[in-house]
């Protein structure tokens, strides 16, 4: 496959090894190979789209797994991606409810200026990396000249431990924002990053940035969508035994993704059709999204759904 004229989509940022370590256990339980991009990236490959990762791992035992496991899931990890001295790592530490709070070993200095090339139609980037310096501004760069080819996507989610105070977080958070079409966010990202403002103010905010379409993540309440066009629609998450929480937001972006693709809404002539986005659009966007994410739950780990299990 030549990546350089298949069209696909080109996800930015972290991945790491998610290390998880169940309520009440001593010692960790299991590795799984995460990071917020590389789990939106994983969600897409596993569901049949074409999806290429710009990442920064290590030349070692977890860089080398890492590789393996997402090339397993047909994610196309890029040449460029294997500079970093050590491969990062994310400590999950699960409560009573399958909640996870994160402790990172994190490293993010991807060369720059990062390759986009053409035939990128959704360009995606999110979380820690767009976030932590020095490669945030690379990141930027990257969404600033995906704009004149791609759909921009992104998602904040949120890792206080890394992203300095809620204002120093913000102001990076806001200026991805203003060059994204699409954006994802949790009301817990919300919550932390302005400080409690009430969330249909924030939202309103950021429509004026610049994006067509906003997805917010509120749990066992469900997802509410407001477009620039004004539809505004909520989903209600679906009956699942919750396993764990880990890659559950990742994955419901990886169904936004897939869901825009599966509507045509690609491109930069994407941006166009998006800022007239219908209900029964944006409908079908959360309904793929919650049945994706609703599989990840259900299991321990960020651990997307194939294509075959959403059948039927």
């Amino acid at each position: 496959m030549d990546l350089a004229t298949t069209p696909h989509v080109l996800a930015i940022g972290e991945t790491l090894m998610d290390i998880v370590q169940p309520f009440g256990a001593s010692e960790p339980a299991a590795e799984y190979p995460g990071g917020s991009p590389a789990n939106v990236a994983m969600t897409l490959g596993r569901l049949g789209r074409t999806v290429v990762l710009q990442t920064w791992i290590g030349d070692d035992l977890r860089g080398h797994a890492i590789d393996a496991h997402f090339s397993a899931s047909r994610v196309h990890i890029t040449a460029e991606s294997h500079g970093a001295h050590h491969t990062s790592t994310a400590l999950a530490s699960l409560d009573q409810r399958g909640a996870a709070t994160y402790t990172f070993d994190f490293d993010w200095s991807p060369t720059a200026p990062i390759a986009v090339g053409e035939a990128a139609r959704i360009v995606h980037a999110g979380s820690i990396s767009a976030t932590t310096t020095p490669g945030c501004d690379a990141v930027l760069d990257a969404l600033q000249r995906a704009r004149a080819h791609a759909l921009v996507t992104y998602d904040p989610n949120a890792r206080p431990s890394l992203m300095g105070t809620p204002e120093q977080a913000l102001a990076k958070v806001e200026r991805c924002v203003a060059q994204a079409d699409v954006v994802k966010v949790s009301d817990e990202d919300i919550e932390w990053l302005t400080g409690g403002r009430d969330m249909d103010e924030v939202v309103a905010a950021w429509l004026e940035l610049g994006p067509k379409l906003i997805v917010v993540t509120r749990g066992k309440k469900g997802a509410l969508a407001v477009s620039a066009s004004g539809v505004r629609l909520e989903s209600v998450p679906g009956d699942v035994v919750v396993v764990d929480t880990v890659g559950a937001g990742d994955s419901f972006m990886g169904g936004i993704l897939d869901a825009l693709w599966e509507l045509g809404l690609l491109g930069a002539e994407g941006r166009e059709r998006l800022a007239s986005i219908s209900r029964d659009e944006v409908a079908a966007i959360l309904a793929r999204a919650d049945r994706v994410a609703d599989v990840t739950v259900s299991r321990s780990g960020a651990n997307p759904p194939w294509a075959d299990e959403l059948e039927g």
